[in-house]
């Protein structure tokens, strides 16, 4: 079979609705949209939510309770499988380092270890949260897991 032997399935590809062609297109001289309206109007269309000048749901329901939304930890996960094919035996592992191989990018408030992949190095790996499998699976294969020391916790002389 050559490039050429290939069609589309039947019925899959049709003729664009050719606007604007005057009364003999089969489309009218409107274009199928009828006389005058706001939907007649080139660039037509309302906004989702708009309900026609009546105040939308979205503002007339009462806004209540407490968003978490802007003060949430933002975690950026990897697995260890992925740590064993980036770094070599005995290296020290924190956000930097794994910026650096571009394992976590973007904003990131923690990082997070799970446990997807099998460990053959050991690590020690400073990461604020590990999950069971990944701290079994690094500590089995000689590494360990510590948390980050914060600036605030560190002290005023550090």
């Amino acid at each position: 079979m050559e490039l050429h032997q290939f069609s589309p399935n039947p019925g899959s590809k049709h003729r664009n609705k050719r606007l604007g062609c005057g009364e003999s297109s089969g489309h009218g001289k409107t274009s199928c949209k009828g006389n005058k309206g706001q939907k007649a109007r080139s660039g037509s269309g309302t906004r989702v939510g708009f309900e026609g000048g009546q105040m939308p749901l979205h503002r007339r329901l009462p806004k209540r309770g407490f968003n978490n939304f802007d003060f949430r930890d933002v975690f950026c996960v990897f697995n260890v499988g992925e740590l064993d094919d980036l770094f070599d035996a005995g290296s020290t592992i924190d956000e930097a380092a794994l910026r650096g191989q571009g394992l976590v990018n973007g904003r990131c408030d923690k990082t997070k270890v799970l446990g997807v992949g099998e460990v053959t190095k050991a690590f020690h790996l400073v990461v604020d949260n590990a999950s069971a499998s990944a701290r079994e699976k690094i500590e089995k294969a000689g590494g360990t897991v510590t948390a980050p020391v914060k600036a605030s916790e560190a002290g005023p002389n550090a």
